[in-house]
């Protein structure tokens, strides 16, 4: 079990299950969501996502057709996006859990569009775009 909240702490969930590989993305619309180099996501399955407060405090954006960033309206906190065309899954970004994790990043999604002043200075998988 891993829980996570937001930074006011209105938000609060937990994830019942074995977590899959982080997922690095570089793309520019990550990058202005989140406002950082790059955002660190979390596949999850929302069969193993439980909220345990605030789930009237989360917002959705339309960043584009299909796909929603969901964040904190009280603190502003990103807290997941979703895509239409994965029903049932959710990414949670990383930076919210409370728990050391034993995941690890799996790969570089869109470095393409990576900003130049962040050094990609690992041996993971690079995609140009999204991951294949």
């Amino acid at each position: 079990m891993v829980t996570g909240s937001c930074l006011c702490g209105g938000i609060a969930f937990e994830i019942d299950g074995e977590l899959a590989p982080i997922q690095v993305c570089h793309c520019q619309q990550c990058r202005k969501a989140q406002g950082t180099a790059l955002v660190t996501n979390i596949p999850v399955s929302t069969d193993h996502l439980r909220w345990l407060r605030g789930e009237s405090l989360l917002k959705g954006f339309a960043s584009s057709p299909g796909k929603q960033r969901v964040f904190c309206q009280e603190c502003g906190s990103p807290v997941l996006s979703r895509k239409d065309s994965l029903p049932g899954v959710v990414r949670i970004r990383a930076g919210l859990l409370n728990e050391p994790l034993t995941v690890r990043p799996a790969f570089h999604a869109y470095v393409e569009d990576a900003c130049n002043w962040w050094a990609i200075e690992d041996d993971l998988p690079r995609f140009a775009q999204g991951a294949k």
